[in-house]
Formats: C-alpha cells, structure tokens, sequence
C-alpha cells in the first residue's frame, strides 16, 4: 500500500506585499474618515455621516483581514495540523455579513428619506463626496494589487468597492439636489448603493460557507474528476474520493485507487498526481494505492464513502487474492 503526498501552492503575491497594500488602503481610509466626519458635523449633513459611518466599516473590514492574515501565517502546531488557514474565511464570512447588515440599514434609511426627504446642502456634498470617490480610487486600487484570490482579501476589497459605488452615488444625489432640487435623490441613491452591497455580501457568505462546509473548489465536478482518474493506464477503480479546499486558493483531494494487478502502483500514483496539477490545480494529495481485489470490482474498503469510478475499459486477469503495492 503506497500513501503518497504532493505539495505546492503556486505562484503567489506574498503575505507581506499583501499585508503593506493592505495597510496602505487602511491609512488613507482612516484619515479620510477623520476628516469627513468633522466636515459632516459642522455642516449637518446626514449623508456624510452616513458615508463616514461607511468608511468606519471598510477600516474594520480591512483591520480584520490584516489580523486574520497574521494569524493565518502561522505554522501547524498541536491539533491544527492545517494550522489557522480558515481564520481568513471566518474574516470574509464576518465581512459579508456586515455587508447585508449594512444593506438592511441603507434600506431602512433609504425608504424613510424618499418618505420624508430631509434638507441637504447639495452643493456641500457633491464636493466632499468627489474626493471621497479619489479617496477610494486609490484604496481600491491598492487592494485589487493584493492576492484577491483570498476570500480575506476579496472580503475588505468588496467593502471598498461598495463605498466607492456610496461616493459615486452621494456624489450624483448632492449634485441633482444642488442643481435641480431633487431632494430624493439621496434616498434612491441609497437604495442603489445597497443592491449592490447586498450582491456582495451574499457572494462572499456562499463562497466562504463552501469552503466551511468542504464542498469541492468552484469549478470542480468531482463527478468528472473521478472519471478521469479512472480512465488513466493501469487504473481499475476510484473511491473514498474528497476534494475540498482547506482555505481560499488551497485545494486538496484524498482518494484510495485501485490498480490492475500487473500494474505499478508508484507510477499510477505519479501519473495522477500529475493529472490533477495539471488539469485541476490541485497540488496537495493523498492517495493510497492498492491491486485490485479478487473479487471482479471488488471494494477494498468496508465502508466506502461517495461513489464508486469504475475504469471502462477491461483490465487484465487478477491474481486471487488482494496484492499489496511492491516497494
């Protein structure tokens, strides 16, 4: 029996490149708010301080994930023999769901304002939310340079996102109640600005909830890839199949293979390796290798879990009896 392990992430930005984009978005954001949320005060603005109260969000979202990628980074030890990966996916869970949070106050205020629109110096706003929009340019670009492949990442860029799309649209609504008197106009951008947070924030949940929940990466039919591993030379049967992914970016897969009895179980496991880096990405693997049983079709394992993939082509005659793999 051969139980064999391949290792490798791919080609990454680092954690610590990561880390100063990051860190950069997070001062600009802050500073930013500081000032916005003076400038919102001494003018009696709402919808500045609403934008503030945005901002104060995003600083967090951003705060969170550079938290969670610090304690991500550290090594298995004890019974995390994964170590802390999945704290980046708790991070974009927490993320997401402050943005459907925030989507269900921009709603409520959003109604009450087109019930009651309240007095807003249009002129004021247009230009505090115009340079919150290059504020926010230059967050969000310093954040889509960093590796959104992670869910940690992409959880604080989709906040930064969404409070650009809030600048853009405040920045719209002073400028119709500057010019036209539209005094609606903040309410419906609201409305606005919170169907597209609320697109965000359920992305971020069903995708972090996949990996919580091991299902296979997006994009991977275990279906298929079982089928494939059983097409190869040499391979009779595939079962106790798993591929998951351990956090963003780190898929894994187990399986227990089953190789005709002429066949070299060292070189079937090297050649599947192969096929599942090459077509699939997937680099971390455990797959125990065995001859096939006696019995025609026969499973080596009392209680297998998923199904069974069974090679389509015949293999040659077996040797009674089950063959251990020779070493």
């Amino acid at each position: 029996m051969t139980a064999e392990h391949g290792h490798g992430h791919g080609h990454e930005i680092s954690a610590s490149a990561d880390r100063r984009l990051l860190g950069g978005a997070l001062v600009l954001i802050v500073a930013y708010m500081s000032v916005e949320v003076v400038i919102g005060f001494l003018a009696g603005s709402l919808a500045l301080m609403t934008d503030a109260a945005h901002m104060m969000t995003d600083a967090f979202a951003i705060a969170l994930a550079l938290v969670a990628m610090r304690i991500a980074a550290r090594p298995p030890k004890g019974g995390y023999t994964y170590g802390l990966r999945r704290s980046e996916i708790l991070s974009a869970q927490l993320n997401g769901l402050t943005l459907i949070l925030l989507t269900v106050y921009f709603v409520y205020e959003g109604v009450h304002r087109l019930i009651d629109p309240p007095d807003v110096d249009g002129k004021f706003v247009f230009f505090t939310a115009l340079a919150g929009v290059g504020i926010n340019l230059v967050a969000t670009w310093l954040i889509s340079k960093a590796n959104r492949s992670s869910l940690n990442v992409e959880g604080a860029f989709q906040h930064i996102l969404n409070d650009l799309f809030a600048f853009i649209a405040t920045a719209i609504a002073g400028l119709l109640v500057w010019t036209a008197g539209f005094a609606r106009a903040d309410a419906i951008a609201s409305l606005v600005v919170a169907a597209l947070m609320l697109k965000a924030g359920y992305g971020l949940l069903r995708d972090a909830g996949r990996v919580l929940m091991e299902a296979a990466p997006a994009g991977v039919d275990p279906s298929e890839l079982g089928a494939r591993l059983a097409r190869r030379p040499c391979v009779e049967e595939v079962h106790d199949l798993h591929v998951w992914e351990v956090s963003s970016g780190y898929p894994a897969l187990s399986a227990h293979v089953l190789v005709d009895s002429g066949g070299d179980c060292h070189a079937v496991r090297r050649d599947l390796q192969e096929v599942l880096r090459a077509w699939y990405g997937i680099t971390h693997t455990t797959l125990e290798v065995d001859h096939v049983a006696a019995s025609a079709y026969g499973v080596h394992c009392d209680d297998s879990h998923g199904p069974r993939h069974v090679s389509d082509s015949p293999g040659p005659h077996r040797h009674a009896g089950s063959a251990p793999c020779d070493h």
